[in-house]
């Protein structure tokens, strides 16, 4: 069965969320919410997230399933809250674990905060297959870009996570902690071994100047347009390409507190005594 698929793309973020269901009326997953959230102020907002739930109750739909492509380094996520309103199971892939050891060291987090991915409802095995509904969605281990990301697939739809991007913008960076450029060349052709005519769908869209955001592709466009994963790049000039690139990039603007709330499953960390979350900004470690 082929899903309905409703974007919400974040024009401050560049994330696209997605509604995945089989019906109105039926059963739903919300890929990848985004928590608003103002670095200047610290303050959260859930206008995005809202509008999930506006949607959701439009269609009258069941949530199943709140999934997470990675921990992001990009935005808050919005799962637990959503969790709260809607219900669902927030479910990412096991190798969580792994980004959580590297960041709970990182950040000096609490003690007692577990680093085998008990935050979430659900950790996903590649190839594991799993219900919305009268849709079947399987879990793809695509790393690489995290050693944990990965992409979620129904029927003829893949959300690909970051791994890769609209083919004129390319792929992820590699240079986060546990990245690597050629791991993330073997997981696209992972998915470069999907029929041609799969679509994928992007998390991200950082688009030129010359169009608008867009967040749909296929493999056959992928495989002979990307600029840097097309057919006729080998994995050592891919390395080169990607490693090139990451050595210019700045670190995203939220990676500091996305990540810290990302790895708790939306969660924000426990308040202090008087009454107040807060985060923290780890110096000369980046």
């Amino acid at each position: 069965m082929k899903p309905t698929i409703h974007p919400l793309y974040d024009a401050i973020t560049g994330t696209i969320t997605y509604i995945v269901f089989d019906a109105p009326g039926g059963h739903a997953a919300i890929i990848d919410p985004v928590l608003d959230y103002d670095p200047k102020s610290g303050r959260t907002r859930t206008h995005l997230a809202n509008q999930v739930i506006d949607f959701v109750r439009q269609q009258q739909l069941t949530t199943d399933w709140i999934l997470e492509t990675h921990a992001h380094a990009d935005h808050l996520s919005a799962a637990r809250y959503l969790q709260t309103t809607l219900g669902g199971h927030i479910g990412i892939g096991e190798h969580v674990a792994q980004v959580q050891g590297v960041f709970k060291k990182m950040f000096n987090l609490e003690a007692d905060f577990a680093v085998d991915g008990s935050q979430f409802d659900h950790l996903f095995a590649d190839n594991e297959s799993f219900q919305v509904g009268q849709l079947t969605g399987r879990a793809l281990y695509v790393p690489g870009h995290t050693p944990a990301d990965i992409a979620y697939q129904f029927d003829d739809a893949v959300f690909v996570g970051d791994t890769l991007f609209m083919p004129d913008v390319g792929s992820a960076r590699c240079d986060f902690p546990g990245g690597d450029a050629a791991t993330l060349y073997q997981s696209v052709q992972k998915l470069f071994a999907l029929p041609e005519t799969t679509r994928l769908f992007m998390c991200h869209d950082y688009p030129p100047s010359d169009r608008a955001p867009a967040w749909e592709t296929t493999v056959a466009e992928q495989r002979r347009k990307n600029i840097h994963l097309h057919d006729h790049i080998d994995q050592a000039e891919f390395v080169r390409i990607r490693q090139a690139r990451d050595a210019t990039l700045d670190m995203p603007v939220l990676i500091l507190p996305s990540v810290q709330v990302n790895i708790r499953a939306g969660d924000m960390p426990p308040a202090e005594n008087n009454g107040v979350s807060y985060l923290k900004i780890p110096l000369n470690l980046l």
